[in-house]
């Protein structure tokens, strides 16, 4: 993984460009390839010319379209769905990358009040940590902020980033007042516990550029050098007065508006700059949409003054009111701004302490829901899998299918008359692409499939006759496809119960050697962690020895996901505080199960605030490894385990992923016959990961020495018990 950073402001106009020419230098330096990346951009015809800027300094060799997320527009439709096109337009960019700096929003879109916060909920989800960017003026732009001001502000956005998880590593006062930048960074520092820095005003850079004004004023050059136009304006003049009074008041570095018939104050100003007792300008506008007259004009060039003249048709009020929105740019073309920018960076911020603290590990990476969803999808597509959807009959099952094809998560069969498919997906106006459709009644897959279900069940009675029925339908047919290894791996249950899914797996598939029993877990996305539940679905009264499997699985599967299991059996008492049946028997398998994988950190029994909460876990389990920081939550029975997901689910806005089921040769998976088409995919890349893990491996090594016991087990009398979930 690339280093990342994320540039944001606490508010609009703080000059950040400044601190992202400083830090892209700063990694520059550091790393090879840096690239730039920007989440939201505005939805205009206009490119964004601080992007282009650090396109162009950045070594990652990346064009100006490969850097954009979204633009506002999108984010303003569908927030969720645009986030997640920007974890996916990121991931393509990091790829080719040592280092990212992805440069946050610049408040310029009205229709969103609160977009710091949305700049770190984006933060969280690429999980970079965050260099905030305060102003060191007062919003109105009159006046310095103090040191305490500075702090405050400082504190507030921290206290909005926090709220969406997202890291800060470091604050940076921008424009600052000149006279105070020592202290203002001590102040923002000690009252943040941050490292912070502050970099001076400086009116050569805030000033926008000669051009820039004239764009604003839709002026033109009459006369003058074009290099010109590359000078800072620093200032402005209105000549709506007598020469003497407009002498006064003529600004270094500033330009002066004058009505295109006000001859003899053009010519006082041109004469006025090869004096040497008044301020060198920066250039003339003149308004009105007047020529100037002839004679004017070679006196002027008599005088030979190289002052620029430019000439706009708006009145003088209309020209002042428009030069007044002519903002400062570090644009690409301008090298004397960005190299002044560089040197503010390195003269007031330590880029040595900032690449130290960008090389120290996270040590509590947020993990959020589209994150987590993001990171299913990525290694689904490197399992490069092939898995069958039983139900084609079903539009959620085809509007998956084709976003799986689209995101390239897994390579696709869907059962069903492929006539009726392809043009039912037709009409929802979706693309399979590749895909097969195969009907269960397709001649060759049918006989072939028939002759191995009456091999396999012959020791249960089963004649050719009746295999040849049972593998026409949907679950059978795509497990028997799973079986003979023309799919990897099953997802079904959006028009099926849970047993009708199940159960051909139990008969064909059969479970993994090393395992008892066939379980499930649901992967909990929360707001900044995943955790797994188990088991939700499948098993309603554990015994001790199968509390114990699940326990093992569970911690199994966590690790498939990236997860490092912490075991948590859940009872309602913790350590010795309780007896009874139930929590004995939670107590008899926590001691199996540390028995069977001494490796596993496992706490048990133990409720669940004392599992998830650090406070309560140390209070009622201190010393242990497991209170307050569980991981896997293994519940001591289906009614518990069911009704908990969703109370979690529904009241704390969780993602629910899953059930995922664990313990069979081959990964077969169950849908709710509520899902959703998000909950379709995500369950087609779990699958696709499964499919493409050693799972056998990992269940074995984490049960230590599980005996295999299942082998005459018949489990579809537990499935059926508990019905669908």
């Amino acid at each position: 993984m690339a280093t990342r950073i994320y540039l944001t402001s606490a508010e609009g106009r703080t000059g950040k460009s400044t601190v992202a020419v400083g830090l892209l230098e700063t990694l520059t330096a550091s790393v090879t390839r840096v690239g730039v990346f920007r989440p939201i951009v505005r939805a205009d015809v206009e490119r964004d010319y601080i992007l282009e800027l650090l396109v162009a300094h950045a070594s990652a060799g990346q064009s100006y379209e490969d850097c954009v997320g979204v633009d506002y527009d999108a984010l303003h439709e569908d927030p969720d769905a645009a986030l997640a096109t920007i974890v996916d337009r990121f991931a393509e960019v990091e790829r080719g990358c040592d280092a990212v700096l992805i440069l946050g929003s610049d408040y310029t879109d009205v229709g969103t009040p609160t977009e710091l916060s949305t700049n770190g909920r984006i933060a969280a989800n690429l999980a970079a940590p965050v260099v905030l960017v305060t102003g060191g003026r007062q919003a109105d732009g009159e006046g310095a902020r103090t040191p305490q001001q500075c702090a405050e502000l400082a504190r507030i956005a921290l206290g909005e980033l926090r709220e969406e998880h997202a890291e800060t590593l470091a604050v940076v006062v921008n424009r600052a007042d000149p006279e105070r930048v020592d202290d203002i960074a001590a102040r923002v520092a000690a009252d943040t516990g941050l490292p912070a820095w502050a970099i001076a005003e400086d009116a050569e850079l805030t000033a926008p550029l000669l051009r820039t004004v004239l764009e604003a004023a839709d002026a033109h050059l009459v006369r003058g050098d074009p290099e010109a136009l590359e000078r800072p304006v620093m200032g402005t003049t209105i000549a709506a007065m007598s020469l003497p009074n407009i002498l006064p008041r003529l600004i270094p570095g500033g330009i002066v508006i004058v009505p295109g018939d006000r001859s003899e104050a053009l010519v006082g100003t041109m004469a006025a700059q090869l004096s040497h007792t008044f301020p060198v300008l920066t250039g003339i506008i003149l308004n009105g949409g007047f020529e100037i007259d002839p004679a004017i004009e070679r006196l002027i060039d008599g005088l030979g003054a190289p002052l620029p003249i430019a000439s706009t048709p708006h009145s003088t009020f209309d020209t002042a009111v428009r030069i007044t929105h002519a903002r400062s740019r570090l644009a690409a073309d301008s090298p004397a701004k960005h190299a002044r920018a560089l040197a503010l960076f390195a003269e007031h911020v330590d880029a040595e302490e900032l690449v130290r603290l960008l090389s120290l590990p996270s040590a509590g990476t947020v993990m959020t829901p589209i994150r987590f969803e993001h990171l299913l999808v990525e290694r689904a597509r490197a399992a490069d899998r092939h898995i069958v959807l039983p139900e084609g009959d079903d539009d959620r099952i085809l509007e998956a299918a084709a976003i799986v094809v689209k995101r390239r998560i897994a390579r696709l069969t869907i059962l069903g008359d492929p006539d009726a498919v392809r043009g039912r997906a037709a009409a929802l106006g979706l693309e399979l692409g590749d895909t097969q459709v195969v009907p269960t009644t397709d001649p060759e897959l049918h006989a072939r499939f028939a002759e191995e279900y009456a091999r396999l069940r012959a020791h249960k009675g089963v004649s050719p006759e009746l295999a040849a029925d049972t593998v026409t339908d949907v679950s059978y047919f795509g497990t028997m496809m799973v079986h003979t290894g023309l799919a990897d791996g099953m997802v079904s249950g959006a028009r099926h119960t849970t047993a009708h899914t199940i159960r051909p797996a139990f008969e064909i598939v059969k479970t993994a050697p090393g395992v008892s029993v066939v379980s499930s877990v649901f992967l909990m996305a929360l707001e900044d962690r995943v955790l797994v539940y188990g088991d939700c679905a499948v098993i309603p009264e554990p015994t001790v020895e199968q509390l114990a499997d699940i326990a093992v699985s569970s911690a199994a599967t966590a690790r498939q996901f990236g997860i490092d299991p912490r075991v948590a059996m859940l009872s309602y008492s913790t350590g010795e505080s309780g007896s009874g049946a139930e929590v004995d028997r939670v107590r008899a398998a926590t001691q199996l199960v540390r028995e069977r994988a001494p490796e596993l950190p496992v706490a048990g029994p133990i409720q669940y605030d004392a599992a998830a909460d650090p406070t309560v876990g140390a209070s009622k389990l201190p010393g242990s490894d497991v209170a307050g920081r569980a991981t896997v939550f293994v519940f001591p029975d289906l009614n518990t385990g069911n009704n908990t997901y969703k109370a979690v689910q529904r009241s704390a806005g969780a993602v629910a992923i899953g059930p995922v089921l664990q313990g069979l040769a081959k990964p077969i998976n169950d849908l709710s016959r509520g899902a959703l088409v998000r909950d379709i995919v995500n369950t087609i890349a779990i699958t696709a990961i499964q499919a493409g893990t050693d799972a056998i491996t990992a269940i074995q090594a984490g049960t230590d020495a599980i005996t295999a016991i299942q082998a005459g087990t018949d489990a579809i009398t537990a499935i059926q018990a508990g019905g669908e979930q």
